[in-house]
């Protein structure tokens, strides 16, 4: 079984982070490790405090890891600052390993996971370091300075995004307004192009979609498939985990 690391934070509502992670690896049939950056107080409705993890510790979590445990891929979550950011990509050069980058920077409930002076640490310092990254809408308006609002304004976007940061880029179309049909265009850096459509699935809450999406390719980059291949794999398995829900005191969550 093929081991990956997820370098990101917790969610104690366990539907997103490094909880959201590890069920995904587990799901995917690998096996799940973790870096834990920041702690966080949350559910899916509010993220009340965030706890930074000293860079000590977060270092030693990396040796201990990467150390015993042969990995195979890495995805990297919530970062939060600059002094992270710069100190995982530190990580990343190291390990050489396919990596996915979500650019976590604002939760589903609203709260602001990254801070405004590590925009430009995660430009410089992660992005290019990326074998994958995963942005939605909102994130691409940050990283491009403006947002796609259509099918084909994302397809000028996922080319800008890998032009400019030189990786290839997996830009998801959640926050399109239309409301019956979900589009997600994956840039190769090689040119290829592949736009994914799956029907909208009404009635689930979404908090975590991102994170389990992007540790669902980072899983299937560590069985060694082929990137096109570890998208379709992860964007399939998503749009599972909404199909048949987990129903908790009448809500529905995401079924990893």
């Amino acid at each position: 079984m093929p081991a990956v690391v997820s370098i990101a934070t917790t969610d104690s509502g366990c539907g997103a982070g490094s909880q959201a992670d590890l069920l995904t690896f587990a799901a995917r049939d690998t096996y799940g490790t973790t870096v834990l950056t920041n702690l966080t107080a949350q559910n899916p409705d509010a993220v009340l405090a965030i706890e930074e993890l000293s860079s000590e510790f977060i270092e030693a979590q990396w040796k201990a890891v990467h150390g015993f445990f042969p990995l195979k891929a890495i995805k990297t979550g919530m970062l939060f600052s600059s002094r992270v950011i710069q100190l995982v990509a530190g990580f990343l050069r190291e390990a050489k390993l396919p990596v996915v980058v979500d650019p976590v920077m604002v939760s589903t409930s609203g709260a602001v996971l990254l801070q405004e002076a590590a925009i430009e640490a995660l430009k410089t310092e992660l992005l290019p370091l990326a074998t994958l990254m995963t942005p939605n809408l909102d994130e691409a308006k940050v990283l491009l300075g403006w947002r796609p609002n259509t099918p084909a304004e994302m397809e000028r976007a996922a080319q800008e995004l890998v032009d400019q940061y030189h990786t290839s880029v997996l830009l998801k179309g959640g926050h399109l307004e239309d409301k019956t049909e979900l589009v997600d265009i994956l840039q190769i850096q090689d040119g290829r192009q592949r736009k994914f459509r799956h029907y909208r699935i009404e009635g689930v809450d979404t908090h975590g979609g991102g994170c389990t999406l992007s540790s669902a390719i980072a899983a299937e980059l560590a069985k060694d498939h082929e990137l096109e291949l570890a998208v379709a794999e992860a964007l399939a398995y998503l749009h599972q985990t909404f199909a048949q829900p987990l129903q908790v005191d009448g809500r529905n969550y995401i079924n990893h």
